[in-house]
């Protein structure tokens, strides 16, 4: 990594697109995806076991109760994005397709991430624990509004299902382990304080997993045939331009509210985010008859595109966030000595 960072190479988005490459060359499938599947699961579970063993309950509870923090992402994951993927409509038929435009409004109304937003609020040392409540919060709340928006703003050839084992899925995954952290901090909480690498590593880790599966599974969808290049380009500059829109409305709807840096970061990374791993079921149940790997191709490139600026981005706060830190360790001892006099 220090190599890589003389010639300006981040090496965990090095990492990125290796997983992209290798998913391309050998993607997951058989048993390999299944046992990929369990793998990401187990990653995730970790990662929420680790946070809830970091953070102290006072921090947890403060989370829990940031409730303007969650009323901004959540208005910017259910508001601001379907009226942005309306107003995307300018574009049909010149430069987007009705079923290219479809895809594009659908990634709009699935909810936040869960995993990545908090690993990346977790780089860039922001508030872990709003982003944990605001990102599964979010989750919870998308299994009963995307259907709903996608029923007023879109058309189906299937029932829109409300699934409540989705909300118990999120619940078993995220919460129960975060709990158990909780449970187990009086004995690992200090270990895991004292020793951030491995933190790091589940950190990274878990959106390695989550390239690789994403890309794994578009190849065994054999989505990128149905496509020219052409037409994957223009979805790469479309979610290109969303994703900028978004993040420069989070970033300045976080200045405007007052929000800490450690709140704006959380608003950034949770707000400007798509969840893969929700719209593709969502996607499956509610287009039904269609072809669903078309409809959700916007969605993984969009996905793809956020883990890679969203890995930038955190990267470099984390490391002025850490250059503060260490100048102010550094001009502790220096002021401690001027007061002494």
């Amino acid at each position: 990594m220090r190599f890589l960072s003389r010639f300006s190479i981040d090496g965990f988005v090095l990492a990125i697109f290796a997983m992209v490459g290798v998913a391309t060359v050998v993607p997951a499938s058989g048993t390999g995806a299944v046992v990929l599947d369990w793998a990401t699961k187990a990653a995730i579970a970790a990662l929420f076991f680790i946070y809830g063993a970091r953070l102290s309950p006072a921090q947890a509870w403060q989370g829990v109760k940031h409730w303007r923090l969650h009323t901004v992402i959540l208005a910017t994951t259910f508001v601001v994005f379907p009226l942005l993927g309306l107003a995307l409509r300018v574009l049909v038929p010149g430069v987007l397709s009705e079923e290219l435009y479809a895809g594009v409004l659908f990634l709009c109304l699935v909810p936040s991430t869960v995993q990545s937003s908090i690993a990346f609020t977790s780089i860039a040392r922001g508030n872990v624990g709003g982003a944990i409540v605001s990102a599964s919060f979010s989750n919870l709340l998308g299994v009963f509004l995307t259907p709903l928006l996608v029923v007023a703003l879109m058309h189906t050839t299937g029932e829109a299902h409300i699934d409540a084992g989705a909300a118990v899925a999120i619940v078993a995954q995220l919460l129960v382990p975060f709990l158990l952290g909780q449970l187990a901090r009086p004995w690992i909480g200090g270990w895991l304080t004292r020793h951030a690498q491995p933190v790091k590593l589940v950190d990274r880790g878990s959106i390695l997993l989550v390239v690789y599966a994403a890309f794994s599974a578009g190849m065994r969808e054999d989505i990128w045939s149905k496509v020219g290049v052409g037409d994957i380009l223009v979805l790469l500059a479309v979610s290109a331009v969303l994703f900028a829109v978004v993040a420069g409305t989070t970033t300045w709807a976080g200045k405007l509210f007052g929000f800490p840096r450690e709140d704006r970061i959380v608003i950034l990374f949770a707000g400007s985010k798509k969840s893969l791993a929700s719209g593709l079921p969502m996607a499956a149940v509610l287009f039904g008859g269609t072809d669903v790997g078309l409809m959700v191709l916007p969605l993984m490139l969009f996905h793809q595109l956020q883990l890679i600026a969203c890995a930038v981005i955190a990267q470099r706060m984390g490391r002025q966030a850490e250059a503060h830190e260490n100048a102010q360790a550094d001009a502790a001892p220096a002021a401690a000595i001027q007061n002494s006099h």
